[in-house]
């Protein structure tokens, strides 16, 4: 084989060695510009969003005040909360159960949910009642099946006053076209329609009745508000109801409004969220919550909301942890753009270490190995030229050969290497000279050029 042709293969072997290490170094660099990347998307994918938006009520009423007691608390830690003015409940609970929702969270009544589609809905407790309020004219009524054949106002189309007057008059037997004339709309001067021949009863919910309003029909001779005897009975048929009672003289102490103690119903109101709402931004709304709601009123008692009470809507799992324990040692600690930094860049690093304290323990092995692995592959090549010795027939073959292990041992020459592998080294450039000595003995060294 001519001298030329042995020197090119010699080289493509040292090319090669040098390929698989430069294959090496580079899976290396690879896999940990993946693990870099993966990191940073993961510490800007887990960021806490800074806005949220909230489907309330009509404006004025209990909700949407609601909604902008809470745009105000949220405010100090950096979130701003959008608020979207609804017809009422049910539009709430359509806004978040949409394909393209345009709300994270919502207040939503108990009962409105009808088709069991909430599979993307969660609570995060109830907030308040929302009691039943029922007006009628004439003389005084027990029961609400008095009322058939009534004209009776259960409120407009959407509202969760209709969806609950039509359950309560259905369990009464009164339903839609039949003797009992309904009508849908919104009443301007409840006092006056009643009054007069517009309607005989009216259903409000007291979200959208004022104290005034309340003292106002209370004092009309010919209105009455009514008593729900049956309130223990329409509770457990009704699942989602609960027995209030307005106490004697609650609205007016010195008139004694009311003159009696008078049973009512009320769904509770929940504050629905959408199963994405962050962790850190479920524990701010809740701490609004309990600023907003856990105070004294007509219906409730001091403390008594928010509560984790299921409904027809799973409880989120943060805010059951909320409620046992309160806010996270994090948020409960540090200001709240702090935390929410530590919280990412925890849950980015401790994954990381869980996969590279292991790793760490096999780096020594790793690399020992990449260090002996410059030195084991120029074996190959010695044993590769032994081997071309064992088939070379002329002097000129065997002279080539010496000219390749020259260049061999240039090339090891050039290795560099920790001091604790000098043996290793040492070792390689004694077998250099082994199989140089091997060559030499069967070959006339390589004349020299004039």
């Amino acid at each position: 084989m001519p001298v030329n042709t042995r020197l090119h293969r010699l080289q493509s072997r040292l090319d090669a060695l040098r390929a698989r290490g430069l294959v090496v170094y580079l899976g290396v660099f690879i896999l940990m510009a993946l693990a870099i990347g993966v990191a940073a998307f993961a510490f800007i994918h887990l960021a806490v969003p800074n806005t949220l938006t909230i489907t309330a009520g009509p404006k004025g009423s209990s909700f949407y005040r609601a909604a902008e007691k809470y745009k105000t608390i949220l405010a100090r830690d950096g979130v701003t909360l959008d608020i979207l003015p609804s017809d009422g409940s049910p539009e709430n609970l359509q806004r978040l159960t949409s394909a393209q929702p345009s709300a994270d969270i919502g207040f939503v009544l108990g009962g409105e949910l009808k088709d069991g589609n909430a599979q993307n809905l969660m609570s995060l407790g109830s907030v308040s009642y929302q009691p039943l309020l029922i007006f009628y004219h004439g003389k005084i009524r027990h029961l609400l099946s008095e009322f058939g054949g009534a004209r009776i106002d259960i409120g407009a189309q959407g509202s969760g006053t209709r969806t609950l007057a039509l359950e309560m008059l259905k369990v009464n037997g009164i339903e839609p076209k039949g003797a009992t004339s309904f009508i849908e709309v919104d009443a301007k001067d409840p006092e006056k329609d009643l009054n007069g021949d517009r309607m005989d009863v009216i259903f409000m919910m007291g979200d959208s009745t004022s104290s005034e309003l309340l003292r106002k029909l209370l004092r009309s001779p010919k209105i009455h508000l009514f008593n729900v005897t049956q309130a223990d009975a329409y509770v457990r048929r009704i699942g989602y109801l609960n027995k209030l009672v307005l106490p004697e003289g609650s609205l007016d102490l010195g008139k004694n409004l009311p003159a009696e103690d008078l049973n009512l119903v009320a769904p509770t109101v929940e504050l629905i969220a959408r199963d994405s709402l962050h962790p850190a931004l479920s524990d701010l709304l809740l701490e609004a919550a309990r600023e907003v709601h856990s105070g004294p009123g007509l219906f409730r008692k001091r403390g008594e909301f928010p509560v984790p009470l299921e409904h027809e809507f799973r409880m989120s799992p943060d805010a059951v942890r909320y409620y046992a324990s309160g806010k996270t040692y994090l948020y409960r600690t540090f200001p709240f753009w702090l935390a929410s930094l530590i919280a990412r860049a925890l849950a980015v690093l401790v994954p990381l270490a869980l996969l590279l304290v292991p790793a760490l323990r096999f780096a020594p092995t790793i690399y020992r190995w990449r260090i002996e692995s410059r030195i084991h592959r120029w074996y190959k090549v010695l044993l590769d030229l032994e081997r071309d010795n064992f088939v070379a027939k002329t002097t000129q073959d065997r002279v080539a050969l010496l000219r390749q292990l020259d260049a061999i041992e240039v090339s090891v020459n050039r290795i560099v290497i920790p001091a604790s592998f000098g043996d290793m080294f040492y070792d390689l450039r004694g077998h250099v000279d082994f199989v140089r000595k091997r060559l030499m003995s069967e070959a006339p060294p390589p004349a020299e050029s004039a």
